[in-house]
Formats: C-alpha cells, sequence, structure tokens
C-alpha cells in the first residue's frame, strides 16, 4: 500500500509531456541514487515543488496537531514584518489626562486672580437667590402630644458612638425607639472612641433637665437605671442582655424581637446604636425622631452661653451686609484627605505623609493585596474634598464679593499655613471660633472635639447662607434643623463637585463660574 501511495503522488507530480513517472526508491539503495528527468529546468519546478508540497501536506494531514503551531508561525511571521518598518513611519500616540482628573486649581488661581481683584461689585448675599421660594405649604414635623403615657414594659439602655452627630443620630433614634415600644429611655452613654477622643458625658453636650422635661408627654426619660432593677442583675450593666442589632433595622424588628425581652428582663441594653433603625419608618416614629432633632436635644449652658456670643460677633462684623454672614463647612483635616485617596499637589511629601496617615487610622485598609486606587477617578467622580482654595474659586464665581464675612466651620485644616492662604487672599474677612474667641473663652472646650463642633454647629445655624463641600452627619443635620428654624425653607449650597472638577481643570475658563445649585 505504501508503494501505490509513491506512485500515486509520482504520477500526479508529473512536469508535463516529456515528465516520466518517478518509480518507488528501494530501501536497499543506500547510495540515494535518482533517476534522470527529462525536461530541463521546467521539469525540475513542476516534479520537485509540488512533491515537496504535497510531503508536507500529508504530514500535516496525518499529524493535525502541528496545526496549532499556526497562530506562532503568524506572530513570527508580523514580527518579522514589524521590524523591517522604520519607527518613523509609526504614528506617535499622545495619551491625555481625562479632564477634571487632576488637580490644577493653583494654576487656575493664578491665572484669573488679577480678573477677580478688579472685579469687586457683585453681592451674592443679596442677588444669589432672586425668587422667592416657591414651594408647597411647609407643615413642621413635630406636634405636642396631651395624652399620659401608659406603665413603661421596661428600661432601654443605649451607648452612642462616633463624634458629635453621629451620637446625635443615636439619640434620636433611642428617642423614637422607646417611645414607639413605650420603654423608658435611660439617658444615652456616650462611648470614647479613639478618634475624636472626647470623654465628654450627655451633660457636658446638652442640656439634659430640658431633654427631660421636652420629652415628658412622649417618652419617659430617667438619668439612670432604679436600684431595684440594678439589683436582679448585681449592680452591674455587663451583666444585662445586649442586644447587637444590625444596622438600618427595620422598626418592626424591635417590636417583635426586641419587645418581648425587654417585657421578660425589664431592662436590656443596645451597643452599639448609631445607625441602627432605618430611615424608612411610620409617621409616629418620625415625629418623635423631629421632636428630640429639633426640640429636646439643645446644648448646654456652656456651649450656648459662648455660641451666642460668637453669633454676635459675626453680625457685628457683617454689618455693612445687614449682619448677613456665610458659614461654610469645610472637611480638609488631615485624616478626610488621606481617608480620600485623592492627590494634590504636594508631590512626594504629600504622598509619604498621607500613606503614613492611612496606615495610622485605617491599618492595612488601603495596602491589602488586589486593592487599586485611581485618585483621577475619585476625583472626576467628586469624591474629593474641596480645597480651601476651590471653596474661595466657588463663592468668587458666584459673585461674594471679598467683603463678605464667612464663619469657617472645620478642624484642624491639613497643611493650613499653606492651603488657607488663598482662601484668605479671597476673602480677608474669613473668621473661626478662634479667631473670634479669645483663649481664655476657648479653654474649657479646648480639647473636647465634641464641645468644638457643638459651637461650630450653633454658628452656623444661624448664618444667612450656609456652603457644605464634602457632607456627612453635620451638614445633613444642619441643613434639616435650618429647615425646621427658618419654616421649611434655608438658603444653602451644595456643589456640584463633578462639574467643579471639570471647570476647575478646564485651560478655557473665565472668572464667571456658577457651579452650585440653591436647596
Amino acid at each position: 500500500m505504501q508503494n501505490h501511495a509513491y506512485s500515486r503522488l509520482g504520477n500526479l507530480g508529473g512536469g508535463g509531456a516529456g515528465a516520466v513517472p518517478s518509480p518507488p526508491s528501494s530501501p536497499r539503495r543506500g547510495s540515494g541514487r535518482r533517476l534522470p528527468v527529462k525536461g530541463g529546468a521546467a521539469g525540475r519546478s513542476g516534479g520537485v515543488v509540488p512533491r515537496a508540497a504535497r510531503a508536507v501536506l500529508a504530514a500535516l494531514l496525518r499529524r493535525q496537531a502541528v496545526f496549532l503551531f499556526a497562530p506562532l508561525l503568524y506572530v513570527a511571521a508580523m514580527l518579522l514584518y514589524m521590524g523591517s518598518i522604520s519607527l518613523d513611519s509609526v504614528p506617535r500616540i499622545i495619551s491625555r489626562p481625562a479632564p477634571g482628573s487632576l488637580y490644577r486649581s493653583p494654576q487656575l488661581y493664578a491665572r484669573l486672580r488679577a480678573e477677580m481683584d478688579a472685579d469687586n461689585a457683585t453681592d451674592a448675599l443679596a442677588t444669589v437667590w432672586r425668587h422667592s421660594y416657591k414651594g408647597g405649604v411647609w407643615r413642621p414635623c413635630v406636634s405636642n402630644n396631651t395624652y399620659g403615657l401608659p406603665e413603661s414594659n421596661g428600661y432601654i439602655y443605649v451607648e452612642a458612638n462616633g463624634g458629635l452627630n453621629q451620637q446625635r443620630t443615636s439619640i434620636c433614634n433611642a428617642v423614637a425607639v422607646a417611645g414607639y415600644l413605650n420603654a423608658t429611655l435611660v439617658i444615652p452613654n456616650f462611648h470614647y472612641h479613639s478618634i475624636w477622643r472626647d470623654p465628654s458625658k450627655f451633660s457636658d453636650i446638652y442640656d439634659e433637665e430640658h431633654f427631660v422635661q421636652r420629652l415628658k408627654n412622649d417618652v419617659q426619660v430617667v438619668d439612670k437605671v432604679p436600684e431595684f432593677i440594678m439589683e436582679r442583675f448585681g449592680h452591674n450593666l455587663s451583666n444585662v442582655f445586649n442586644f447587637k442589632i444590625k444596622a438600618w433595622s427595620p422598626i418592626r424588628y424591635y417590636k417583635d424581637v426586641v419587645l418581648p425581652k425587654l417585657i421578660e428582663e425589664r431592662l436590656i441594653r443596645i451597643s452599639p446604636f448609631a445607625n441602627r433603625l432605618s430611615f424608612d419608618a411610620p409617621p409616629a416614629v418620625q415625629r418623635l425622631r423631629c421632636l428630640a432633632n429639633f426640640e429636646a436635644l439643645t446644648f448646654s449652658k456652656p456651649i450656648t452661653t459662648l455660641s451666642d456670643t460668637l453669633i454676635s460677633r459675626m453680625r457685628e462684623k457683617s454689618a455693612e451686609n445687614n449682619g448677613k454672614y456665610v458659614a461654610v463647612h469645610l472637611r480638609f483635616e488631615e485624616d478626610m484627605v488621606a481617608f480620600s485617596c485623592c492627590v494634590f499637589d504636594g508631590g512626594d511629601e504629600e504622598k509619604k505623609e498621607l500613606d503614613a496617615a492611612r496606615e495610622r487610622g485605617w491599618r492595612g485598609k488601603f495596602t491589602r493585596p488586589g486593592r487599586v486606587i485611581r485618585p483621577g477617578a475619585i476625583r472626576m467622580n467628586g469624591k474629593c474634598p474641596l480645597t480651601p482654595l476651590e471653596v474661595g474659586l466657588m463663592l468668587r464665581g458666584m459673585g461674594f464679593s471679598n467683603n463678605t464675612v464667612i464663619y469657617l466651620a472645620s478642624g484642624r485644616i491639613y497643611k493650613s499655613e499653606k492651603n488657607m492662604a488663598p482662601l484668605l487672599e479671597m476673602f480677608p474677612l474669613l473668621q473661626t471660633k478662634e479667631t473670634l474667641a479669645s483663649d481664655e473663652e476657648l479653654a474649657p472646650f479646648k480639647n473636647f472635639s465634641s464641645r468644638m463642633a457643638a459651637i461650630d454647629y450653633s454658628v452656623c445655624v444661624h448664618s444667612e447662607v450656609f456652603v457644605t463641600t464634602q457632607g456627612g452627619n453635620f451638614p445633613h443635620f444642619l441643613v434639616g434643623h435650618r429647615r425646621y428654624l427658618y419654616g421649611g425653607h434655608s438658603k444653602t449650597i451644595k456643589p456640584d463637585k463633578r462639574r467643579l472638577a471639570i471647570l476647575f481643570d478646564s485651560p478655557r475658563i473665565g472668572y464667571a463660574i456658577t457651579v452650585a445649585h440653591e436647596q
């Protein structure tokens, strides 16, 4: 069969009329003698080449796996081809950063400063809100209860964790849960946290007597658990059953799960308690939240006294604007800047400082394997905190003149001397609690972050305009509180930071920019 196959290949490979069929070579012929072929060059090209091609094809057909090497042969051929092309003929691809992905606000300020300084004729306090509020009829969320309270089902003890406004959330939720379950609320205990490092108790920040009295027709509140109840637990709160409740639990969970245990034990603990109640709650529960937040929670006498003094001084300094001032909540502390993972203009020094701050505050969170951080994408998505410079650019672009009096509510600004300089150039009348109050006035509050935040909160509440720059509990509470105080409408600036990132990065942007929207 093998000889027959060779004969067929020989016949098919004839080189025309003069071709002679090639006989099969004998295994005995080790010398490799070759039969003569007639036809000259034409015979050689018509016989040898086709036979070689058919031999290769036959080998490939018998071993089909060889086809797997075809892609490799193709790639090798392409590489040989590309190697023969001059690099000068290849078009150069220029990569440009996406608009809004880089921090270029300092360059923008340098370009616009002369024009900005020359224009000081507008007064946004009078012109930004040209149209009167045309919303529906506003109804306060609080209504007074004139009915008496039934006998209590037991006592609820909660631990409020976090900073000032996270603790405020816990208090409002605790009032709502206690009222819904017809329970007696023990004055919440403030959990000491390593970040805020504030050992203040409830009575250090809030007026405890007013809190109890304002809620007396809706929720029973006591300052401590009665002795006869504590005897059952050996006078040790750690022996009291502690509920570990999931965040944002519905009020129904408290009725179905917590209430039976409360009736059985007569005293329960819930720790921690921040964000342990869903926002989606029946009107009766929401009413208790509002009552606690806007009516029952007032700051303690020392905080109120100093806050009223600072408000009075702000109005005196803004006498040219009829006592109207702008309050700005600026989140540009080192921990906020580090947590954002945004890149500003500090180079290697900034990177080292913020990497160290991230490791101190959130050990391993930002360096775990597989985590990819894209600062440009973060900035484009509006997640970077506004710098003091950017806040100034925004307000000047909206028309606030440099004689506008601004109250700045913030913690310790990251690299304060450098980063605050341009904002002070744009608004030289800017004030903080440190510039308004003497060292002696601030001394009782200096080492207590929650008390200092309470002072900022109070001064911001009574401002003509409030500017929020980063979100969080502070502005959320403040915006709602101002609406409650001012008939459902307050002048609030909430920047669109995605648009701001693009505008501040544009080489064509002019001085007149309006990027914030009114609430």
